[in-house]
């Protein structure tokens, strides 16, 4: 009887406990990784988010700087702006209070989802006094663009760098 099965009854029984634990350990390690798929949160300036197109519902993070004169804030606690890179810039809507630091000109990094209507839905709004303190991934983003200003000054839009 000439099998592939190795001769020795101790390598048999090596051989069936490998053949019976690695499809069960991989099934485990392929739904673990498709479990955190969801708490995986990207992060995208309005420009990467245009070139990306997450679809609607997917937890993001989308950062930028609020553009002068886009904050409106209505009497049911819902607040609009508009986030901006060099290039494009993203419609935010959130429900709730701000933080202290959140201002026009300054940067923030909001976490939410981009609704089907291309508007972004805010449950989280995080405020940076200035660009020094500036997640590296939208510092990167920004220097890329030419429209990093590492003092904090206010953003001017348009006007030669």
């Amino acid at each position: 009887m000439s099998s592939w099965l190795p001769k020795s009854p101790k390598a048999r029984r090596r051989l069936v406990i490998f053949a019976a634990v690695a499809p069960v350990l991989s099934l485990a390690v392929g739904l673990t990784l498709w479990g955190l798929s969801d708490s995986i949160s990207y992060f995208y300036t309005p420009s990467q988010a245009a070139a990306a197109n997450p679809p609607p519902g997917r937890s993001v993070q989308l950062g930028g700087l609020v553009q002068t004169g886009s904050v409106v804030k209505h009497g049911n606690g819902q607040v609009e702006f508009v986030v901006r890179d060099q290039t494009l810039s993203d419609r935010i809507v959130f429900q709730g209070d701000l933080p202290d630091l959140f201002r026009e000109g300054q940067g923030i990094v909001a976490t939410g989802h981009f609704r089907r209507d291309g508007i972004f839905e805010a449950r989280q709004v995080l405020a940076k006094h200035d660009e020094r303190y500036m997640p590296k991934e939208l510092t990167k983003a920004l220097k890329k663009q030419g429209e990093w200003r590492g003092n904090g000054d206010a953003a001017t839009y348009g006007s030669p760098k």
